[in-house]
């Protein structure tokens, strides 16, 4: 591995495992909740153990002096939930942007299966070809989304996951399959490090579960976006999958520990 790539990797995780906190949604969704004053949440989940938190570009001057010294990812395609379809990530910078913006990574969005995905692939081959001239890492976000596809299959996601590595990213991030069991097929397809999206947050118990089983099927850890910053304490929630992903903690311990109810 180039060496700016194994540097910029350890700005962004600790120990080949990753607490990433992805806050880009402000194109997607919006000024929503946590990220109208994303300063204060930047401060808040990097207090708390996430080891890098990801923007767009327009946002570098809002995220250096509140990430508590964590790394940075710049997200390099984007859509709208008020568009034509929401699947249609379209590019919204480059590498060298990236690197302006003071990025550790640069990250890039697939939907694989989907209508969009021959374009998607053509973008991601050409970040990583780029990314290679400046060390940079590359973080594909490699879902499995189109017509009839379960996004939670466990065999569509191994097939995003490889993907990603044959493409030459450098960490992928994919959906949870639902369980431990089936996940394992998922790590298995690649030998990136593989990261579980957090999705619609449905509860504390139900995240740290699903970090939890990941784990335990062999991931490197999370790129946790609403779970985590629409959290009415996002300092606490990090807390708590930070100790599971970096100390194996159980999920009913983390939240104990991190002060968070611990649901029946």
């Amino acid at each position: 591995m180039d060496a700016g790539i194994a540097a910029r990797l350890e700005r962004i995780g600790t120990g080949g495992r990753y607490v990433i906190v992805p806050m880009d949604h402000g194109i997607t969704l919006g000024a929503v909740k946590g990220l109208k004053d994303i300063e204060s949440t930047i401060d808040a989940v990097t207090r708390g153990g996430a080891d890098s938190v990801l923007t767009q570009k327009g946002i570098a001057p809002r995220v250096h002096d509140n990430k508590n010294g964590k790394g940075y990812i710049v997200h390099l395609n984007a859509s709208t939930t008020i568009g034509p379809d929401s699947n249609d990530k379209r590019i919204t910078g480059t590498v060298k942007d990236a690197v302006q913006a003071g990025a550790d990574a640069v990250s890039l969005h697939l939907n694989v299966g989907s209508n969009y995905e021959p374009k998607q692939i053509e973008d991601l081959a050409e970040v990583t070809a780029e990314a290679q001239e400046y060390g940079m890492p590359v973080l594909a976000m490699s879902y499995a989304r189109g017509p009839g596809i379960d996004e939670h299959d466990a065999e569509s996601l191994g097939h995003a996951v490889r993907l990603a590595e044959e493409l030459g990213a450098d960490v992928v991030k994919t959906a949870y399959s639902g369980d431990a069991a089936s996940f394992e097929h998922v790590v298995e397809s690649t030998r990136l490090p593989v990261v579980i999206a957090g999705g619609s947050p449905e509860g504390d118990r139900a995240t740290l579960e699903a970090v939890r089983g990941a784990m335990d099927a062999g991931a490197a850890g999370v790129s946790m976006g609403r779970s985590i910053f629409q959290h009415d304490d996002p300092e606490s929630i990090a807390r708590a999958v930070a100790k599971v992903v970096h100390e194996d903690w159980s999920a009913e311990d983390a939240l104990r520990e991190a002060g968070l109810v611990v649901e029946a």
